[in-house]
C-alpha cells in the first residue's frame, strides 16, 4: 500500500492536497454560515479564464486563475455592497460569463486539445514542484490572515449590520475573504480540480454541522473530514486510475451521507 509514496509526483500530489484539505474548510465554513456557498464555484469558473490565458500566452495557469479570480473577487463584492444587482444574479453573470469567455479563448489557442481535463477535475500527476511551492506559500498566507481575523470573519458573516455596529470595516472584511476565497479556489485546481473545488470547501462543512452545534467543534470536523477525504481520494485515483478530484468529493459526498445517517 504505501509503495505508492515511491513515486515523486505522489508526494507532491499528497503535500498540495493536504495544505488544500485545510484550507478548503476553513473558508468554506465562512461561505456556509452566510449562505453564499455557491461562489466558490463562480470564482472556481472564473479562474479558469486565467487557466485559459495561461494556455494562449504561455505563462503558469495557476498565476492566471489567481490573478483573474482575484480581480474577480473584488469586482463581485463590489457590485454586492452598491445593491446595483442582487447577489445571486451577481454569482451567475460571472459564473456563466467567465466560462464563455475560457471557451473562446481556448478555442484561439487550440487549448481544448491539451489536457485541460485535468485543470477541470484534477489529476494526481499534474502537480509540479513549482506548483507545490506556490500552493504552500499562499496557503500559508491563507492560513495565517484567516485565523488572525477568524473573530472578524465569524461575526461579518454571521450579522453584516451586528458587526458594522461593532465598529468592524465590513466592506474590507468582505473583500478580504472573498480574496481568500479566490486563492483557495485557484490554488485547489490542480488536485481538486476547477469543477470540484467548490464541493470540497462546502461539503465537510455541511457534514460537521450534522454532527456539531459549535462553531469551533464544527470547523475542527469540517478540518478533519477534508483531510480523509483527500488522503482517501488519492489513494482511489492512483490505484483506480481516477480524476483525483472526482475520487476525494465522493468520498466527501460518502461521509456526508453517513452523517446524515448518524443524526437520524
Amino acid at each position: 500500500m504505501l509503495e505508492i509514496f515511491q513515486y515523486s509526483f505522489m508526494v507532491r500530489a499528497f503535500a498540495a492536497g493536504l495544505i488544500i484539505a485545510l484550507l478548503a474548510p476553513v473558508i468554506g465554513i465562512f461561505l456556509v454560515v452566510r449562505r453564499y456557498s455557491l461562489l466558490a464555484d463562480t470564482l472556481s469558473h472564473v479562474s479558469l479564464v486565467g487557466v485559459a490565458l495561461g494556455v494562449f500566452f504561455n505563462f503558469s495557469p495557476v498565476v492566471g486563475a489567481l490573478a483573474t479570480s482575484s480581480l474577480a473577487a473584488v469586482g463581485m463584492e463590489k457590485l454586492r455592497v452598491g445593491r446595483k444587482i442582487f447577489g445571486e444574479s451577481i454569482l451567475a453573470l460571472f459564473l456563466s460569463g467567465s466560462l464563455a469567455i475560457a471557451l473562446i479563448i481556448l478555442s484561439f489557442s487550440n487549448g481544448l486539445n491539451v489536457n485541460i481535463f485535468s485543470y477541470l477535475f484534477g489529476s494526481i500527476t499534474t502537480v509540479t514542484g513549482t506548483d507545490l511551492w506556490i500552493i504552500a506559500i499562499f496557503g500559508v498566507v491563507v492560513l495565517v490572515m484567516t485565523f488572525v481575523l477568524f473573530k472578524k470573519f465569524f461575526l461579518v458573516s454571521y450579522d453584516e449590520e451586528l458587526a458594522k455596529a461593532n465598529g468592524l470595516p465590513v466592506n474590507a472584511l468582505n473583500i478580504v475573504m472573498m480574496l481568500l476565497a479566490a486563492v483557495t479556489v485557484s490554488l485547489s485546481m490542480r488536485v481538486v480540480g476547477i469543477l470540484l473545488i467548490g464541493a470540497l470547501m462546502v461539503i465537510p462543512v455541511l457534514t460537521a454541522v450534522q454532527l456539531s452545534n459549535s462553531f469551533a467543534k464544527t470547523l475542527l470536523y469540517a478540518i478533519s473530514f477534508s483531510v480523509f477525504s483527500v488522503i482517501v481520494g488519492l489513494f482511489l485515483a492512483f490505484y483506480f486510475n481516477l480524476p483525483s478530484g472526482g475520487a476525494i468529493v465522493a468520498t466527501s459526498l460518502v461521509l456526508f451521507g453517513l452523517s446524515l445517517i448518524k443524526k437520524k
